[in-house]
């Protein structure tokens, strides 16, 4: 039974509305195009009229995907957290938390090519950056910055894999708590290093770096990409002359 949707929606709303409930009840498979308009009480035309074909429809169907999710990490979002570890913890829940409860949403998202889904990514991604930047600038970094976003994306995806490739009477959440608190070890310090003086040049080039506006009015442009060039050559080489 799929659910009445409300008059007032846009046409293309009642048909996105439509094709994710059909998504996350029986897969791709249950997204045809004359499912997705009874389901939305329109006829079949429309739906090529708005998106194209069903492809043009799953990209919608990301779009919304992406626009929920980017609403509840918002929603989470501290621009000053007293915890910035604790902060990676929460976004890195909040992630995997939706992989593992929506699935068939999160792979057609993860699946997405158009525009519009690759900027409701990118926005994502800005998040995700923003935190590790956080991290960086409070000298809580054990690894360059990109490979800390690496790590925690495939920490993330990993574990939602795992998760329904496991059988359900096999699934542990321990995993889940396992592979987080691995992530973390694995970016992070036990303690922030740049207070400290034996911690090196490293962790001081991260967390500069971290700091550094887009524009510093009082240098060049050429000096700007030189003094990027030489805190990312610290940072990578460990500080060693």
């Amino acid at each position: 039974m799929v659910t009445r949707r409300d008059s007032t929606d846009s046409p293309r709303d009642r048909i996105v509305e439509a094709a994710v409930e059909l998504l996350e009840k029986g897969g791709p498979e249950a997204v045809s195009t004359r499912a997705v308009a009874a389901a939305a009480g329109m006829q079949p035309p429309a739906i090529y009229r708005l998106f194209g074909d069903k492809e043009g429809l799953l990209e919608a169907v990301a779009q919304h995907g992406y626009a929920e999710f980017l609403e509840n990490k918002r929603a989470q979002l501290d621009p000053d957290p007293q915890d910035a570890v604790e902060e990676l913890r929460r976004g890195w829940d909040t992630v995997v938390e939706f992989g593992v409860s929506r699935p068939e949403l999160f792979a057609v998202m993860n699946r997405a090519t158009g525009r519009s889904a690759d900027l409701a990514h990118r926005a994502g991604l800005e998040i995700l950056h923003g935190r590790v930047r956080r991290l960086a600038a409070g000298g809580w970094l054990r690894v360059d910055e990109e490979l800390a976003a690496q790590i925690i994306q495939a920490t993330g995806r990993g574990a939602v894999t795992t998760w329904h490739s496991t059988p359900p009477e096999r699934r542990n959440p321990a995993l889940l708590t396992a592979l987080r608190e691995a992530m973390v070890t694995a970016i992070t310090r036990a303690e922030p290093a740049v207070p400290r003086a034996e911690t090196g040049p490293a962790a001081a080039a991260r967390a500069l770096h971290a700091a550094l506006p887009h524009d510093v009015d009082v240098l060049s442009d050429a000096e700007q990409h030189l003094l990027r060039e030489w805190l990312t050559r610290l940072t990578a080489d460990g500080g060693t002359p």
